[in-house]
């Protein structure tokens, strides 16, 4: 994956371009071979004009009354994003949602795989889940030098979120992929992505009631 590429590429075409991996997945697993940008809009629910424009960052180019040729597109798409390489991560918290992170065997689908988790409840410390080890946080120093790991995943409850995001950063984790609702403060060449379920939750109820307005539309198709 060209990292200097990814930097150029707009964060809502980054944000948009699984989905059309995802349709392409589900295609080729029916036996068809081509896909247009008609077709991706309709099960996408995005405009076609802003999914060829997604897809030019990427250097595909349809083929008039044909489309795309799947599994070219399926290659460019998977290598760009990053999902052909295997990125080894440290799970840091394996309460009830740590717990579902460990058992999704989808992420290594995407290019992730977890391979030891961190915890300090002795219930858990000491056993596997899903064949991953999950070792007390005190242990994080030791695992380390076995893993060459530079990713960490942090579902942590949030009064724990910012001393063990410290740790990581000590022990040499360089992204952090946060599910806490804290938006913990690390040095600026530490890659952060947050992902907060609360946020969205609050979002559901509050366009659900009508309380916000619903979410703005690209071009003709929604986010």
């Amino acid at each position: 994956m060209d990292s200097t590429k990814i930097d150029k590429v707009p964060e809502p075409t980054l944000r948009r371009l699984p989905w059309y991996l995802s349709v392409c997945r589900l295609l080729k697993a029916r036996g068809e071979v081509y896909v247009s940008s008609t077709r991706l809009s309709k099960e996408t629910n995005i405009v076609a004009s802003q999914i060829a424009k997604d897809l030019s960052f990427v250097d595909v180019v349809g083929r008039t009354r044909v489309g795309y040729d799947i599994d070219n597109l399926l290659e460019v798409l998977e290598t760009f994003l990053g999902f052909t390489s295997m990125h080894k991560a440290f799970l840091f918290g394996a309460g009830r949602l740590g717990s579902a992170l460990l058992n999704d065997s989808g992420l290594k689908q995407f290019g992730l795989e977890i391979v030891a988790a961190f915890d300090n409840n002795q219930k858990i410390v000491g056993h596997s889940i899903s064949g991953i080890p999950v070792y007390h946080i005190s242990d994080l120093e030791k695992i380390m030098r076995r893993h060459n790991v530079k990713i960490g995943i942090l579902t942590v409850p949030i009064n724990n979120a910012q001393e063990v995001a410290d740790r990581m950063v000590v022990w040499g984790i360089k992204a952090i992929w946060n599910f806490t609702p804290l938006r913990i403060r690390v040095p600026d060449d530490i890659v952060v992505q947050n992902t907060s379920l609360y946020a969205h939750l609050s979002l559901m109820f509050n366009r659900l009631d009508g309380s916000v307005a619903p979410e703005e539309k690209e071009k003709g198709g929604k986010r």
